[in-house]
């Protein structure tokens, strides 16, 4: 189980990520998938349509996004795979909210943005019973 992603893809992730702060910014990765071999080739940017107050520390993605991402993707040959959000000034774990609101077949990315700035970006899967995650090692391609 791992992923690859393009240096620009995660610049363009961690962008989103400082562009968003101080509130989550989220959206879709799109690419390959082959066994347990994922491979990130482009992202799709959503709008956070949490409530305001709440925006902070939760996103919420509307389902038109995803239909969206999904047809962006398909004729490219590629589908949504994951879904990238940020963590302002918290750290890039998935918390409790995101373990309830998770799929276990996607990757989910996330960036901590600690001042306005992304410093790192993992990677987890949910396992299939939903109780935990499991850290998804991103190798980055130049």
């Amino acid at each position: 189980m791992s992923l690859t992603l393009p240096v620009d893809i995660l610049e363009a992730i961690h962008a989103h990520g400082v562009a968003s702060y101080p509130e989550e910014g989220a959206g879709f990765l799109l690419g390959r998938v082959d066994g347990e071999q994922r491979e990130g080739v482009a992202i799709y940017v959503a709008s956070n349509t949490r409530e305001a107050a709440a925006r902070p520390r939760r996103y919420l993605l509307a389902p038109h996004d995803l239909l969206r991402a999904e047809q962006v993707a398909e004729p490219q040959g590629l589908q949504v795979i994951g879904i990238f959000h940020s963590h302002p000034d918290h750290p890039n774990r998935p918390s409790e909210f995101d373990r309830e609101w998770a799929l276990p077949w996607f990757s989910y990315l996330i960036t901590n943005v600690q001042n306005g700035a992304a410093t790192e970006t993992r990677s987890w899967r949910l396992q299939d019973e939903r109780k935990f995650f499991d850290e998804e090692p991103i190798t980055l391609q130049e």
